[in-house]
């Protein structure tokens, strides 16, 4: 029988009720226009994969693309420095991108693409058959790889084939005890991932700025913090966004770093908007090492609860009252939305002070009550973290739990 009107259920009106307000968000804000078009340069993954796996050393075939991390760094340590270099400089895409290989090493072959990356855009800036739109494309890549390549930066990944994934590092990986994480969310690419106005809303201001706010936290505690943006964002707030796909992706691509990291460090991972739902799909592929999952301005995390999250890392959620992301939608329908919201206490995640963030972009900014309590995670300095309730609420039980 066709249920009617009256019978139908709260609960069946509140999913529709929800599913109206996206989809008047989707067609007010143009979500539901034609995606943003741009010059994609050639993707090269083909070229270099080939020639790695015809390459031989001392008659040994090399690790396959997908091998696990910790054959790949057995590989390598097996090697002599001049094996490695050769390495480096004969397939710099592959080694630079390949999670296991040494540290330095694959800074040293980041290097080598950046070079060759910005000699090619330098030759697209010159070609009069680009149109201006994509010759001013090119100068921006340009701009954007001269930068990367300045002074010390310590690239851990970088792809530049269609709109770029990159990694960086701040501080001494290898040598770090406590190792922090930046997820970031839409709109990440090479060209968003540093920024000089609103320079803490991109992956590499945020990462810089917790890096040193958690030195300034601890002094004594050798940290690094990696701004990750190897991963293929959605562009806008737009299907991509709503959906998990994009999330799925970079989510075994965040699980495959996290157990590659070198040493025995403890890491924390920061996941800021769409990153909480990478960092949500990921967290049940997270090695134990991972011991706190924080997200700020979260559309959800693709999980009902914190426990259904599947992981032994601490959950730990912030909202500043201003941010906009509130007035989404905290669903899961057809697979239209990321579930739960992670601030609402039901969800049962540790509900941190977002002091002084002043909405969406500024969780990350200096000086505020956010980006402290992200660097007391950071370093392990619990006792200092700010709960959202003005009580030890999202402290309890911390010296309990094994992972600490």
């Amino acid at each position: 029988m066709t249920p009617t009107i009256a019978s139908t259920s709260p609960t069946v009106w509140r999913t529709l009720l929800a599913l109206a307000v996206i989809f008047v968000l989707l067609a007010t804000s143009g979500w539901t226009g034609p995606p943003r078009t741009r010059a994609v340069p050639l993707d090269a993954w083909g070229a270099a994969a080939a020639a790695w796996r015809a390459e031989r050393i001392g008659g040994r075939a090399l690790p396959g693309l997908t091998s696990p991390s910790a054959g790949v760094a057995a590989f390598f340590a097996s090697l002599r420095p001049a094996q490695r270099a050769r390495l480096a400089d004969r397939h710099p895409l592959v080694v630079g991108n390949l999670d296991g290989v040494p540290v330095g090493l694959r800074y040293h072959a980041n290097r080598h693409t950046l070079r060759r990356a910005l000699l090619a855009e330098r030759v697209r800036v010159a070609d009069r058959r680009l149109s201006a739109e994509g010759r001013q494309e090119a100068a921006r890549r340009v701009h954007r790889f001269s930068s990367l390549m300045s002074g010390k930066r310590q690239i851990l990944a970088f792809d530049p084939a269609g709109q770029g994934r990159v990694a960086e590092v701040f501080g001494d990986l290898n040598r770090a005890e406590r190792v922090s994480v930046v997820v970031p969310g839409v709109d990440t690419h090479l060209l968003t991932f540093e920024k000089t106005a609103h320079r803490y809303t991109a992956p590499s201001g945020m990462a810089e700025s917790l890096y040193a706010a958690e030195r300034q936290a601890e002094p004594d505690v050798r940290t690094a913090v990696i701004a990750w943006a190897d991963y293929t964002a959605p562009t806008g707030v737009g299907i991509d966004a709503m959906t998990g796909r994009r999330a799925a992706e970079g989510s075994l691509r965040l699980a495959s770093l996290a157990w590659a990291l070198p040493g025995s460090s403890r890491v924390s991972l920061f996941c800021h908007s769409y990153g909480s739902v990478v960092c949500g799909l990921a967290a049940r592929r997270l090695p134990e090492r991972v011991t706190d999952i924080a997200v700020a301005g979260s559309p959800g995390m693709r999980a009902q609860t914190a426990t259904a999250l599947g992981t032994r890392a601490r959950v730990w959620a912030m909202r500043d009252a201003d941010d906009w992301i509130a007035d989404v939608p905290h669903l899961d329908v057809g697979g239209l939305g990321h579930g739960a919201d992670p601030v609402a206490p039901e969800f049962g995640a540790r509900l941190l002070s977002a002091d002084g963030a002043a909405g969406h972009g500024g969780y990350f900014v200096p000086g505020t009550g956010s980006l402290r309590n992200f660097a007391e995670i950071g370093v392990g300095a619990y006792d200092d973290v700010r709960c959202a309730d003005a009580t030890d609420t999202c402290r309890s039980g911390i010296y309990g739990d094994a992972s600490v």
